[in-house]
């Protein structure tokens, strides 16, 4: 992934330009699990908004895989995402009235995913995250880290060949941040994948590849 003299700024009406990032410039590599910290505002969502195609920057270019995904236009960068992308966010997302079975099991049912190789993933995942004997429970049945498991599950479910991990340890205690740092360690092992994750926790210092800090819009020593 390249990402070259990035900036995103926003235009909000009557009052002045938000430059939310400045002039990045950077390449990550492939199967490296990334933190990207720095305090709120510091434009670490937006990078990956940006890197994600979830919204274009103002100038500059991000290639991934060989594809210029900052010219996408909406539908194209939809369907990439569907591809290649898996999200993890600070809120889980998990659909009450689902078990933690469909609710990973949803994602292969919008990609028309053959039913025996349905189940074969989402037992899989779930397994990966260490919940295979939890599918059966709904969101409410579950702990606050076992919910993320599962929102970590779903995005695992389409083999994306990265994870965007929005500050997804936010709503959890130390112990269970620690947990979900882990798997994140062990899921790039097994699957091959790239993380990117922003997060202000120290505590992923001791688990992630590489520290990325941004301050202002722009990456900082």
């Amino acid at each position: 992934m390249q990402v070259e003299q990035v900036s995103r700024v926003y235009q909000l009406q009557s009052f002045a330009p938000v430059h939310a990032l400045s002039d990045i410039n950077l390449t990550l590599q492939d199967g490296i699990f990334y933190a990207f910290k720095g305090r709120s505002g510091s434009g670490k969502t937006t990078l990956l908004n940006c890197i994600s195609t979830l919204d274009k920057p103002t100038e500059g270019t991000v290639t991934v895989f060989g594809e210029s995904v900052s010219q996408f236009d909406l539908e194209t960068a939809t369907n990439w995402r569907r591809l290649h992308v898996g999200f993890i966010f600070q809120t889980f997302g998990l659909t009450p009235t689902l078990s933690a079975y469909e609710n990973v099991e949803i994602m292969l049912r919008l990609n028309n995913v053959h039913p025996d190789e349905r189940h074969e993933r989402v037992v899989e995942c779930l397994d990966m995250v260490g919940l295979k004997q939890r599918a059966n429970h709904r969101p409410h049945e579950l702990s606050g880290g076992q919910q993320q498991r599962v929102a970590i599950a779903r995005s695992l479910a389409n083999k994306p060949s990265i994870l965007i991990a929005d500050e997804p340890t936010g709503e959890l205690d130390s112990k269970t941040a620690c947990d979900i740092f882990a798997l994140f360690k062990s899921i790039v092992q097994i699957e091959g994948l790239t993380i990117l994750m922003a997060t202000h926790d120290p505590l992923a210092d001791d688990y992630v590849d590489q520290i990325i800090n941004l301050k202002d819009g722009r990456i900082i020593e």
